[in-house]
């Protein structure tokens, strides 16, 4: 879920490594909720729904506002009330990261790569720097200086971007295959930070590996409970897939710890979602 920017998208690696902040906990309910209501949210009901999660008015409004300049938000009244409706931008945003945040399937080596081959003149050097933040967020590794490389699977959404940032005419995108030489699964470790990955994930599970075992334990379900569970989860799983863009298990380490945590969250996503939800879904409507 980005707009290009690393406030929004998470551009830069060392922000996973952050707390997420309550402008990433806004995205979250705005994906959650507000598509039932063309994309519109009230102010009451963010800063609400944002204090069960002990985030205060102010820094709700204060974020409000940075997506509104980062024109992922316009602001709306309806029937009285103060809100913020999605833009069109903003909409592109979520419907890109629900595709994703919830897919399951990692590639296999007999899908190919996707390969993005670019040349930015030195006078258009802010163009150069877009494509590579714009590449790197959709999780593309680096092989050499102008080329970059992704599972295939992200063709459709990497000419989506290029072309919405108007930065097609730079590139070149090709599906690929491997012939030689040299050990593949060692070149994927120096085209993607596996080490950084590997220690995103250790903390997804400290974080959140206590809640599996608390709501396996559960006969009723505190609606209330499960939305803050299920919207820190959801706001801190979304992060990763954006460095790990579901890199074939053969080239991976043994007993990889990205299936691990992808099986912690798809497992509370299917306690918590649905109580979750009941409860957004009746503050939302209020």
């Amino acid at each position: 879920m980005t707009t290009g920017s690393g406030e929004v998208g998470f551009a830069d690696v060392d922000s996973y490594a952050k707390a997420a902040q309550p402008r990433q906990f806004i995205v979250t309910l705005y994906g959650l909720f507000s598509r039932d209501h063309a994309g519109w949210l009230s102010v009451a009901s963010v800063v609400g729904l944002l204090g069960e999660l002990d985030i205060d008015e102010a820094a709700v409004r204060s974020s409000i506002s940075r997506l509104k300049r980062r024109d992922v938000l316009q602001a709306e009244r309806r029937g009285g009330a103060a809100g913020y409706a999605l833009s069109p931008a903003g909409l592109a945003i979520l419907d890109e990261g629900d595709h994703r945040i919830f897919r399951r399937k990692r590639a296999t080596l007999a899908d190919g790569w996707l390969l993005a081959v670019f040349s930015v003149p030195e006078s258009e050097r802010n163009k150069r720097h877009l494509l590579r933040s714009q590449l790197s967020r959709l999780g593309f590794g680096t092989t050499a200086p102008g080329v970059w490389i992704a599972p295939a699977h992200l063709h459709e959404p990497t000419a989506d971007i290029l072309r919405s940032q108007d930065l097609h005419g730079y590139a070149d995108l090709f599906r690929a295959d491997h012939l030689a030489f040299g050990d593949l699964a060692g070149k994927v470790r120096r085209w993607w930070d596996l080490d950084q990955l590997e220690a995103l994930y250790s903390a997804f599970l400290t974080e959140h590996g206590p809640s599996l075992e608390r709501w396996r334990g559960r006969r009723t379900v505190d609606e209330r409970a499960a939305f803050a569970d299920y919207v820190r989860l959801l706001t801190d799983w979304r992060r990763l897939p954006y460095l790990d863009p579901g890199l074939p298990e053969e080239l991976l380490p043994p007993e990889w710890i990205g299936i691990r945590a992808a099986d912690l969250f798809f497992s509370l996503q299917d306690r918590l979602e649905g109580p979750a939800r009941a409860h957004g879904v009746r503050t939302v409507s209020g």
